[in-house]
């Protein structure tokens, strides 16, 4: 597949001159999706679904983007170029490309759980896939995310009947959205300054999450819920709100050293990727005879991929995948 490969600049398609999720600066980018280690600063021009133009312009400033609708074809020099729901966030968009009859799609990160906050995975049928495999091990199978929501408000509850505070840490951009519009009306509900504006482009689109307020305007109750990204973990700035406990929901919580290892009181299953059956479901989906994998388990992947009779390689990417840099990126987090 010569007219598809990595550089050093990123996953570059040749006909039709352009980089997708490009780690620096290019003349052409097309963005999967606003998170920071996939959306980088500084190109010339940037296209990526139009659901994920607010985010991307919250993100990086007054850009020159184009957006396009789900399934809207467009064709740059001769290759066409289309972008279909992922499920991870709100505005994520798989990019299907199609050369000389060839199709590919690049999947970005994506989940395949249903999300109250974005439009569901759609797979798309293709030659190649370019996948990525950030929990590409048996050992990840995700638990139905009602499920989880129930542990997680149940905590709450405590927290509340023991005079805490719950200190609940999500990703500032679509975890945090994803547990406002899930979670039930318990008590009242803060978030760090990282999540309010972005809650406020979720509403702006129709997204209904529970009542919210921004963590500056906390009057000293007892029993809230603050949604902060992990990075506030062990700052100065959390000492305003003790007693509290505090939680992450993350995939990585599957592993319970995780949790030891940031010293957490309780760690909640829920991730914005897909788990490894998911993944391997995609394949049979998406009816590929090739896979490429990033970011992840790749060689794993790569291994039982070739085992189940595809095609199958991987890259290596800047691509961080779901950890406690990889979503922030680049952005500087406010303490205070």
């Amino acid at each position: 597949m010569l007219w598809l490969h990595p550089t050093a600049y990123g996953l570059y398609c040749e006909p039709g001159d352009f980089f997708i999720d490009p780690w620096r600066p290019v003349r052409k980018a097309l963005i999967t999706h606003a998170h920071s280690d996939h959306a980088r600063w500084g190109c010339g021009a940037y296209m990526t679904a139009e659901e994920n133009v607010p985010f991307l312009r919250h993100r990086l400033g007054e850009i020159s983007v184009q957006g396009l609708a789900w399934g809207e074809k467009c064709s740059i020099n001769e290759v066409q170029v289309s972008f279909h729901p992922a499920g991870h966030i709100r505005g994520a968009g798989q990019i299907r490309l199609e050369y000389k009859g060839e199709v590919w799609v690049i999947t970005g990160d994506y989940k395949r759980h249903p999300d109250p906050t974005t439009s569901s995975f759609e797979p798309v049928r293709a030659h190649g896939l370019i996948s990525e495999c950030t929990f590409g091990m048996p050992i990840y199978q995700w638990p139905a995310p009602e499920a989880v929501i129930a542990e997680i408000a149940d905590w709450w509850s405590a927290c509340i009947s023991e005079g805490k505070n719950a200190v609940l840490y999500a990703y500032s951009l679509g975890k945090a959205q994803r547990l406002l519009a899930m979670l039930p009306a318990i008590g009242p509900v803060y978030v760090h300054s990282s999540i309010a504006p972005i809650n406020r482009l979720y509403e702006a689109a129709g997204v209904r999450l529970l009542p919210w307020k921004a963590a500056t305007e906390w009057q000293k109750e007892k029993g809230i819920l603050l949604i902060a990204p992990p990075a506030v973990q062990k700052s100065r700035w959390l000492s305003r709100f003790e007693p509290y406990e505090e939680a992450q929901a993350s995939g990585w919580m599957t592993i319970r050293g995780r949790k030891r290892q940031k010293a957490l009181d309780r760690g909640f299953v829920l991730s914005d990727h897909a788990d490894f059956y998911q993944l391997m479901q995609t394949l049979r989906d998406s009816e590929v005879e090739q896979v490429i994998f990033t970011h992840g388990y790749t060689e794993m992947m790569t291994n039982l991929a070739r085992l189940q009779g595809y095609e199958a390689t991987y890259w290596q990417t800047a691509y961080a995948g779901e950890n406690e840099g990889g979503e922030i990126g680049s952005e500087a987090i406010s303490i205070g």
